[in-house]
């Protein structure tokens, strides 16, 4: 404050022999000529600074980058956007609190971060983990610089990037040259099984064509030698279908009329404990693809479905146009942008972990029993997929259920089949208020970009709790649009039977990944839409608009 001393006590002065004298605008005018001479350079330096400054509060909060400044005491005194958008805290939430630290490894981690910064040591692209608000694990890579006033350690500026994304991908490519270099390895052994396997079952028949009559136990041998060698040459095939070797005859297919088939052979198959639902979209677009593998990679999916769910339970074959944009092409490698027809394949069973779902589609890995199974089924459906051009993608939760998504690209050689064009108008909003209830914060990002850019206003929230008590705060609401599967107490479908209990005009959209969830078909009954993730912006619009038709001769509730 010391450069502004002589310019605060004029003022001071001034303010004072007004305040005595009555001819107040001839003092002001003596004062201001003398003030004016004598601080005019330094106003135009002050006005210089304040510009430089400006700039640089604008760049703090347009970098992504989490900025943090911390006093001696760990005291957050400046928490920029990028701060809020990795951990989730609000400035208003952080200013003048504790930095959050919620494990003994992170506060660990910070007394000697600050040991450091105290020794006037700086600190450089250090890689660590932290949780955010929601308790989620967040990758960061931390560089830190100390702040000394003279001698004495003032506190320290964290400069922190979210690595959570890149990670996810290098984890994701990683999988994928794994999967690529298992192939390679196991297509190499199936050709050359199959030599032996040739070999083999031609002696083993020349054998048999020379026993004499009356060598029935030499027989039995020879038959039960075939018998062998004959399951081995299944599992060769098993594996030069994950190698994406084995021999397609891929033919334009009319999904819907082969998945109607196929379901009428499971009901018999799987028996009367599963019920099995078909809900076929409408001018599905046609496919090239082998039909015999797709009814195996069917019958191998609905056998897993079954023996997940021993109690019984529900299948679900869902069949629909998808349009895989580059976003969601991006996140998956070898995935090509454009149109699939996609066929998913969803139980109530017993559902998978994380760590499990990343390595069903290995050859020989299993989860059931020894003898129950060659671990061979999901690997050959994986190689059917990527050999056709195609895409699978399993969303699992323990304890509610799988859904596989199989998608196949659209054909257009001699296509009949109309669907939605690319050039067909997305209905976009009018300024309505959508309610948002989803735990998951990239998601939430998402959704809310695309509201915004649907012409959506939006409030979101994370738990159906928070829901409820904003809906009875008695803002204004248009339409509810929750994810159904939430941890904690409370999910989406309770919240939709609820929300309608309680305001019955209120239009509703749920999403999942797992449409078969407790409660969501007697509500889809009731006439509440249901989207599936993961969904396209486009998709988003229809299913809004949807929802906001048909219950707008009810008016708007809230």
């Amino acid at each position: 404050m010391a450069p502004y001393s002589g310019w605060l006590a004029a003022i001071l002065l001034l303010a004072l022999v007004t305040a005595v004298y009555a001819d107040r605008a001839r003092l002001v005018r003596r004062l201001a000529e003398t003030l004016g001479r004598e601080t005019a350079e330094r106003e135009r330096a002050d006005g210089a600074g304040q510009h430089q400054a400006m700039l640089m509060a604008k760049i703090l909060e347009a970098t992504p980058l989490a900025i943090i400044l911390l006093n001696a005491h760990r005291e957050v005194l400046m928490w920029n956007r990028g701060a809020s958008a990795i951990f989730g805290y609000s400035a208003p939430e952080k200013i003048g609190r504790p930095l959050p630290l919620l494990t003994d490894t992170e506060r660990a981690e910070m007394d000697e971060l600050f040991l450091q910064l105290a020794r006037g040591e700086e600190v450089r692209e250090r890689e660590s983990e932290r949780h955010d608000k929601e308790g989620r694990h967040v990758r960061i890579k931390l560089s830190a610089e100390p702040i000394f006033d003279g001698p004495t350690f003032q506190g320290a500026v964290l400069v922190m990037e979210d690595l959570t994304h890149r990670h996810a991908l290098e984890a994701q490519l990683l999988q994928a040259r794994k999967m690529e270099a298992i192939g390679q390895l196991t297509g190499g052994m199936a050709h050359d099984f199959n030599n032996l396997l040739l070999v083999i079952l031609g002696n083993l028949s020349l054998l048999a064509d020379r026993l004499p009559p009356g060598e029935e136990e030499a027989r039995i041998n020879c038959d039960e030698a075939r018998d062998a060698a004959l399951r081995g040459a299944a599992l060769v095939r098993s594996l030069l279908a994950f190698a994406r070797r084995q021999p397609l005859r891929p033919q334009k297919i009319a999904i819907n009329d082969l998945v109607s088939e196929q379901s009428a052979l499971l009901r018999r198959s799987l028996g009367e404990r599963i019920e099995i639902v078909t809900e076929l979209a409408q001018g599905l677009w046609p496919v090239m693809a082998d039909p015999a593998q797709l009814e195996a990679a069917l019958t191998n999916l609905a056998n897993n479905a079954r023996d997940a769910m021993p109690e019984g339970g529900r299948l679900t074959i869902t069949t629909r146009n998808r349009r895989l944009d580059r976003d969601y092409a991006d996140q998956y490698a070898e995935i090509v942008e454009g149109d699939y027809a996609m066929i998913e394949i969803s139980d109530t069973g017993m559902g998978m972990t994380k760590e499990v779902a990343e390595h069903i589609f290995e050859p020989f890995f299993t989860t059931k029993e020894r003898g129950s199974g060659t671990g061979l089924g999901l690997s050959m459906v994986f190689g059917f997929m990527k050999q056709s051009g195609g895409h699978i993608n399993v969303q699992s939760e323990p304890g509610v259920g799988t859904t596989f998504r199989l998608f196949l690209p659209r054909t257009r050689e001699g296509e009949a089949v109309t669907a939605h064009s690319p050039e067909e108008a997305v209905p976009s909003g009018r300024g309505e208020m959508v309610l948002l209830v989803e735990d998951n914060e990239q998601i939430r990002r998402l959704a809310t970009r695309q509201l915004g850019q649907l012409g959506y206003q939006c409030f979101v929230v994370g738990t159906a709790a928070d829901a409820l008590a904003f809906l009875a705060s008695g803002k204004k609401v248009d339409l509810l649009f929750t994810d159904i599967v939430m941890p904690g107490h409370g999910d989406g479908a309770g919240l939709a039977a609820t929300a309608r209990e309680r305001w019955p005009n209120l239009p509703i959209l749920l999403t999942s990944g797992f449409p078969n969830a407790d409660g969501a078909r007697s509500l889809m009954e009731e006439g509440i839409g249901l989207l599936s993730k993961p969904y396209q912006r486009d998709e988003l619009a229809r299913a809004l608009r949807k929802a906001l038709t048909s219950q707008s001769r009810l008016g708007t509730n809230i």
